[in-house]
């Protein structure tokens, strides 16, 4: 990696890069962010869109377990808070994503699983990719009445091994939690006008289509 990054921890929003000989990213970029509560079919459909557009999938989950198995400086950070019982701070999940792209940086494009969870990370994230000469073009939102959620993941519960998947009370719990957090962050995108939903009932190939076909226009535009 040619550059040298510093980043001021003590104020997420006042997150500063100093990048020396940092390339710019691949002239044609698509950069994809996909909400989905759970049960909505959010990791089907992630798979299928990074196989139809060569895109980077950069999901928060994955990338802190390969920073801490690879016990990469930052996995390291991250594993002190984690053992602690502690959340991850934003700043270190942005220096993870950081390290991603740039590792991918002629990649088609990128797909965001989990990651803005709120405003803060979606500004950081936007000031992030601007340092890097690209942006968030579209977030998709898949959209499930609360009962077929409901009826999903209680049917998941069956096979899944997940006690949170087998309790009703909890299901509702999760989405009312999952409504509460990412309801800020889809009315930053709206005002960017970047947020569209996408009916996510119906089988899956009806979802993808739908998914598609908005990321299609998108790029036509």
């Amino acid at each position: 990696m040619n550059y040298f990054k510093y980043i001021r921890l003590w104020s997420f929003l006042e997150i500063e890069y100093y990048i020396c000989h940092s390339p710019r990213l691949a002239a044609v970029m698509f950069n994809l962010i996909l909400f989905g509560p759970p049960g909505s079919g959010k990791g089907t459909q992630s798979e299928k869109l990074v196989e139809k557009y060569g895109l980077i999938h950069l999901s928060t989950g994955n990338l802190l377990r390969e920073e801490i198995a690879n016990k990469t400086p930052l996995g390291l950070e991250a594993k002190k808070f984690m053992d602690h019982g502690q959340l991850v701070p934003d700043e270190v999940v942005i220096g993870m994503i950081d390290s991603s792209i740039e590792h991918h940086k002629n990649a088609a494009g990128f797909l965001f699983d989990g990651f803005p969870r709120t405003v803060a990370q979606a500004q950081a994230l936007d000031k992030l990719l601007g340092l890097k000469g690209t942006e968030i073009d579209l977030v998709l939102a898949l959209e499930v009445t609360e009962e077929e959620l409901v009826h999903r993941l209680l049917n998941r519960g069956k096979t899944s091994g997940r006690p949170d998947d087998t309790n009703e009370p909890v299901i509702r719990k999760r989405l009312s939690v999952y409504n509460n957090d990412t309801s800020p962050v889809a009315d930053y995108y709206k005002r960017a006008q970047k947020f569209k939903t996408v009916a996510g009932e119906g089988s899956v190939n009806e979802i993808f289509a739908a998914l598609r076909q908005a990321i299609d226009v998108m790029m036509a535009s």
